[in-house]
């Protein structure tokens, strides 16, 4: 228990100084925000792919929604690279819920039970080779996942990485003050948005947007650069200098995937 506090408490100073909310007037309180884990697994060559399908499907998932993790995503890459990718996305209400969440679905012994498979892959045949795994706050604009309709749609994950960490917070200031009214205008529904506290590359931020094709994403994105909203937030000097790498990967999601 003492060791999950000053987890705790460290994830919480740690998210504190990269991304400092704004001055709150008076009584109200800040939006809570959601903690999101982001995983990135790349398999192994001639792997059997179904048997991590199936610890998702049978065995990990279920656990989190057991435990109150309502919509867990699972993705897969638009153009499908060698070897395969699979990605994995869970919302958390708070770090506390991602710390007690975790604790319960490793001690459910339905999940154990579940897992045995997945767990006695031989050492000789793993499925595969490494998985990375990051850790994000939402933004203050942005507190929650938004889910978008089940219908078949695609889904872009971008990455912007800052030179300092004093330019990703400016780069998130400069979406918190005025860039989720132009994605909406745009058409480029955001799914989510974090400020990664955890995790490689840093510092970083890492938001997902999803379109119903393709050609939607190319006319939103046009849209979006030719707002007159945007052309004021890109001209102001306080949001300079603020992102010297951007990645992105388009990714399409399983059929079992909550999101």
């Amino acid at each position: 228990m003492q060791r999950r506090k000053f987890l705790q408490s460290s994830l919480a100073a740690t998210a504190g100084m990269i991304t400092p909310g704004p001055a709150i007037a008076g009584d109200k309180q800040p939006p809570q925000k959601e903690v999101y884990e982001w995983r990135e697994y790349e398999m192994r060559f001639g792997s059997d792919q179904m048997q991590l399908e199936n610890y998702f499907k049978t065995a990990f998932i279920p656990a989190l929604n057991k435990y109150g993790v309502k919509a867990v995503g699972v993705f897969k890459e638009w153009r499908q690279s060698e070897p395969a990718k699979f990605y994995l996305l869970v919302p958390y209400s708070s770090l506390d819920n991602y710390l007690s969440v975790n604790m319960k679905v490793k001690a459910d012994t339905d999940y154990i039970k579940n897992s045995a498979a997945y767990n006695s892959v031989p050492a000789d045949k793993p499925i595969y080779s490494r998985f990375a795994s990051s850790l994000m706050i939402a933004f203050d604009g942005w507190p929650a996942m938004v889910i978008p309709s089940g219908k078949s749609r695609i889904f872009e994950l971008r990455t912007y990485e800052g030179y300092s960490e004093d330019a990703v917070r400016r780069k998130i200031k400069m979406f918190n003050d005025g860039e989720f009214p132009i994605f909406k205008r745009a058409k480029l529904n955001p799914v989510f948005c974090g400020d990664v506290i955890a995790g490689d590359r840093q510092p970083r931020l890492t938001y997902m947007i999803t379109c119903d094709s393709m050609e939607e994403r190319e006319k939103g994105w046009a849209a979006f650069v030719a707002d007159p909203e945007w052309k004021k937030l890109v001209g102001d000097p306080q949001y300079a200098n603020t992102i010297s790498t951007i990645r992105n990967t388009f990714l399409v999601p399983t059929s079992y995937s909550q999101v």
